[in-house]
């Protein structure tokens, strides 16, 4: 089992700038991928951006060249620059085992708002 926790995130201005932070314990040595997912109000959960084992990232569209993943170790982190009223969301870190098992932290709500 892996274990998630998140932090970071809040209430940012449009065109502010943070930083999400998730770290990951347990059987940590089985990850391979994590990632960072968000849920709007009345909206299904988006992919935003997932790093591998070997350091490829990946990004949702609406977030390509503002939003940056990285990873030391354990933990994954989410730098959100240029941020839009539209990425107000829940931002959810997962992480999936080899097998396929997924695992989601509890969540860290970002509002964009002036």
């Amino acid at each position: 089992q892996v274990h998630l926790v998140e932090s970071g995130g809040g209430l940012v201005q449009p065109g502010g700038s943070t930083r999400l932070s998730c770290v990951a314990t347990g059987r940590v040595f089985q990850i391979y991928v994590m990632g960072w997912y968000r849920q709007a109000p009345g909206k299904g959960r988006e992919l935003v951006a997932t790093i591998n084992i070997g350091g490829t990232e990946n990004y949702a569209d609406s977030v390509k060249g503002r939003f940056t993943i990285s990873r030391d170790k354990d933990t994954v982190y989410l730098q959100m620059n240029n941020l839009e009223p539209e990425d107000t969301a829940v931002y959810y870190c997962n992480s999936v085992l080899y097998g396929s098992l997924q695992y989601w932290g509890q969540g860290t709500q970002v509002t964009v708002s002036s």
